[in-house]
């Protein structure tokens, strides 16, 4: 079973439900600080953590074991009459571009989308992106190993660069921008599109 915890917002116009990548779990810094950032722009977050994680296991199972763990959940995302976005960080973020349709998602949240391999740019991930079939948004760090924003095909989505960051959203010390700031670039963006969609008003 998944686990779900959940950051409501007082008067919440919509849900957004948040997965975590292969290697790491709902502790990652861009989904504790849209969790903490959302609330407040009437936004409730609902952090999903998959079963084989909730298990202890360490390495994340096939695509289609991840696919129907969140499958499963979804159910439970569900406020009453409130729109519901799919996201999730790397591998998270395959599994909302994949499931979307299938789920009726509003929209779909993608962070640090793993666009190929480190060093494999010719096992490309694109499509699972660009057959998301909702609105989409991209957050990306600029010198993400998994694909930098500029490495990105031309698609019907959105896409911000969280520029010098990593595949965790991680800046260096000798950056022009500090860490803190990077992750502003993150919980902006989101709640800046979220508002675009037209779910907020």
């Amino acid at each position: 079973m998944a686990r779900v915890t959940w950051h409501r917002a007082r008067e919440a116009a919509l849900v957004l439900a948040l997965g975590h990548g292969a290697g790491g779990g709902v502790e990652a810094r861009d989904l504790q600080a849209l969790a903490r950032a959302l609330p407040a722009q009437g936004v409730s977050v609902a952090l999903v953590e998959q079963p084989w994680r909730v298990a202890g296991k360490k390495v994340a199972p096939a695509p289609k074991t991840l696919d129907a763990g969140w499958r499963g959940v979804w159910p439970a995302l569900a406020e009453p009459g409130l729109p519901l976005i799919a996201g999730g960080r790397s591998a998270g973020a395959r599994v909302a571009c994949r499931t979307a349709v299938g789920l009726g998602a509003a929209a779909v949240l993608a962070l640090s989308f793993p666009l190929h391999p480190p060093g494999r740019p010719e096992r490309s991930r694109a499509e699972e992106l660009l057959g998301s079939g909702v609105p989409t948004l991209v957050v990306q760090g600029g010198k993400d190993p998994f694909g930098r924003p500029e490495e990105f095909p031309p698609g019907p989505y959105d896409i911000v660069e969280v520029p010098y960051a990593d595949h965790g959203f991680a800046v260096p010390k000798r950056a022009d921008l500090g860490q803190e700031q990077a992750t502003e670039i993150i919980t902006d963006a989101v709640a800046m599109w979220v508002t675009s969609l037209g779910t907020l008003g």
